[in-house]
């Protein structure tokens, strides 16, 4: 029995023909396409790690949250001026003032920056604060946003839907890709599941790594931030990501000083910058080989 809007892996090259393994030959079985934000290569031969603060909430904030993500070995700057919030009574960011913070913070430490567009009205201004767009899990399926983002000529970050399926995020990014625009990251932010909020806020389905590397050639990275949603489990969850063959993490950092105000946005799921260091020090040295790490490969075959 055929199920209206049903679909599973094998529809993939329907769905996705420009983003398919099956039908884009040039990428082979195992090769990834190399997606370039200013000197950060995404799925090049070394994991991508993207640290910031959830909320631009401040100059000094963002500024000092810029420089520890700097200083412990992160490659690119995270942080939202806008901000899509279950309440619309929590704070929803600074807007085009956030923008401009950003755009300091960057100038200052040298790294690129991704923040999330969440309005198509948006979108023009966003792309020329940010050198990456992201569309957030609330908005993949957004299709007007997710098009607009692929015509801005920028790199995106496609975050998964909370309860979207590999089909679903794919049919996403194909969006994206037939507007032209191939320089497209996928992100895993955990799905929702039935112990949800029991003991993590998401349920981090890092099955989903392998199988998206097996139906297409885009990077993909993970954000162990959401995933958990509990700041104890990010070390352990970021790892976990790195093994499964995820080309990046994107974290939240908030300061670490004892007199530093708690963050307004997300705060249980910041890390310090001192397990940010500890993080990075294990892909560096998961990367040159060391002793006490291993360098598994997944293989993954989707079920007929």
């Amino acid at each position: 029995m055929r199920i209206a809007g049903k679909v599973n892996v094998n529809d993939l090259p329907r769905i996705c023909p420009l983003l398919s393994r099956k039908t884009t030959p040039r990428y082979g079985e195992t090769q990834t396409r190399v997606v370039e934000v200013g000197k950060v290569r995404f799925g090049g031969e070394r994991p991508v790690v993207i640290a910031g603060p959830c909320a631009v909430e401040s100059c000094e904030q963002t500024l000092e949250v810029a420089r520890a993500v700097k200083g412990s070995g992160a490659d690119m700057l995270r942080g939202g001026a806008y901000k899509p919030r279950t309440s619309p009574h929590d704070f929803q960011g600074l807007g085009l003032e956030g923008l401009k913070i950003l755009r300091e913070a960057s100038r200052e430490t040298g790294l690129p920056v991704v923040t999330e567009v969440t309005d198509t009205r948006l979108v023009e201004q966003v792309a020329e604060y940010a050198d990456m767009l992201q569309v957030g899990s609330r908005n993949m399926q957004n299709y007007p946003l997710v098009v607009e983002v692929g015509r801005c000529g920028k790199p995106v970050l496609l975050k998964r839907g909370m309860a979207a399926s590999l089909c679903e995020w794919l049919g996403a990014a194909q969006y994206i890709a037939n507007e032209g625009n191939l320089e497209i990251v996928l992100c895993e932010r955990g799905i929702k599941a039935y112990p949800n909020g029991e003991y993590a806020r998401c349920s981090l389905d890092l099955n989903v790594v392998p199988a998206v590397q097996a139906e297409t050639f885009l990077p993909v990275i993970v954000d162990p931030s959401h995933g958990t949603g509990v700041s104890a489990m990010v070390e352990g969850a970021s790892r976990a990501a790195i093994e499964f063959g995820a080309h990046g993490l994107i974290i939240e950092v908030a300061s670490d000083r004892v007199d530093a105000a708690k963050p307004r946005c997300d705060a249980a799921q910041a890390i310090s910058p001192r397990t940010l260091r500890r993080i990075i020090h294990f892909i560096n040295t998961r990367q040159e080989g060391e002793p006490e790490t291993h360098t598994t490969r997944w293989t993954y075959s989707a079920a007929v």
